[in-house]
């Protein structure tokens, strides 16, 4: 039981509720914590600001193209891009495209529930009719296998509303990064409360999707369903990639036999708020493409904290991964401050006791995460090894 003058009896994490209370958030505010937050959100908005472009391209232009050879050149190919692609010396966009697909496996909110309805299906349909006009052959496997193509469909909304989301995403984590360097953000809670000030503000941007196929345009996610960033991906994006995740190629058996994944999906504990950063690098990682991309946006005065660490460069993705970490903490707690049941400063001990209830039920989730680790100062901080050279 919750008792609004009493600590509750056992509960271990009752320090981080009292935080929040505070006006602190699940990162400790230090300085190194700022630096490292800022700075690794700075390069975080410059690879989100790719991503959210090309899945929107790829939505608008690549839809129910059954080989899409192109679809990371945005509609720009060239011959010099493809080689560069070739040497890997690019945008990894499959880490995007990993994100949306949890997103797809895992489910939940109005954009998913719109996916599975009749309105979708009779728009979907429009579609394909009006993309393969001329084409029987299509016509003819959309007979025998009318799930295919609409399923093709679905995945190019979630690809439509995960660049959108990103977008909102990167505008906020850029303009931290400059009102940082003008000296106004001075503290983990400015970093929190710059975050949630940018999600609240674009709570109910509708997210809609539509195609020209020659001179006319489908609407297939209208503007009248009235699906909404913060309700319809925001919160699924942050169930999806924050908290269930995948379980990483190489790190647990997939054999059913062995038991090492749980059968339910809401059991899955393989988000970015629990994953170990040493993995990173190693072949199966998904989060590797997102850390190689981040490392060539890095600010000089970050880039500087990693190279004096105890193995300099050696490590440099990990070092990345941790500091990645902590600045998803810092947006786990702007999530939670935003859809907190009352204010939480309030002085009314009913709603008091409420917003306790609600914290603890994102604690709970959190026990087995990485939440300790960031706020323990014995933990791999690079800023902590820097320490101790």
């Amino acid at each position: 039981m919750v008792n609004i003058k009493n600590k509750p009896v056992n509960y271990a994490l009752f320090e981080y509720i009292e935080r929040l209370e505070a006006g602190g958030a699940l990162l400790p505010d230090t300085p190194e914590n700022l630096l490292e937050v800022v700075g690794i959100l700075k390069s975080y908005g410059v690879v989100l600001d790719a991503y959210s472009k090309n899945l929107i391209y790829v939505a608008e232009h690549q839809f129910l193209v059954f080989f899409q050879f192109w679809k990371y050149f945005n509609g720009d190919f060239s011959f010099k891009k493809l080689l560069r692609h070739w040497w890997h010396d690019r945008i990894n966009f499959e880490y995007a495209e990993y994100c949306m697909k949890a997103m797809i496996w895992h489910g939940g909110g109005g954009l998913d529930q719109y996916l599975d309805s009749t309105e979708f299906e009779e728009r979907a349909q429009a579609v394909i009719k009006a993309k393969f006009k001329n084409n029987p052959i299509i016509l003819g496997v959309n007979q025998l296998f009318p799930d295919f193509l609409t399923e093709l469909l679905r995945v190019s909304s979630y690809s439509t509303g995960l660049g959108q989301f990103w977008r909102v995403m990167a505008d906020i984590f850029l303009s931290l990064s400059d009102l940082y360097d003008q000296g106004e953000i001075k503290s983990i809670p400015d970093v929190v409360e710059h975050i949630k000030a940018g999600l609240v503000a674009d709570a109910n941007k509708p997210i809609t999707y539509a195609v020209k196929i020659r001179d006319k345009v489908y609407d297939i996610i209208p503007k009248s369903t009235g699906l909404t960033f913060l309700a319809d991906t925001a919160i699924p994006y942050v169930e999806a990639v924050f908290f269930r995740g995948t379980a990483f190629h190489g790190t647990v058996s997939y054999n059913a036999q062995a038991y090492q994944i749980p059968p339910d999906q809401a059991r899955f504990q393989y988000g970015a708020l629990y994953a170990d950063p040493l993995p990173i690098g190693g072949a199966g990682i998904p989060p590797t493409l997102l850390m190689q991309d981040m490392r060539h946006y890095l600010p000089d005065y970050l880039h500087e904290v990693y190279k004096r660490s105890r193995r300099g460069e050696d490590d440099l993705r990990v070092q990345i991964c941790i500091s990645f970490q902590k600045s998803m903490f810092c947006v786990t707690t702007a999530t939670i401050l935003g859809l907190m049941p009352h204010p939480v400063d309030t002085q009314n001990p009913d709603e008091q006791k409420m917003n306790r209830v609600y914290m603890q039920k994102w604690l709970d989730r959190l026990k087995t995460s990485r939440l300790e680790e960031v706020n323990n100062d014995s933990s791999f901080c690079p800023v902590a090894l820097r320490k101790t050279v």
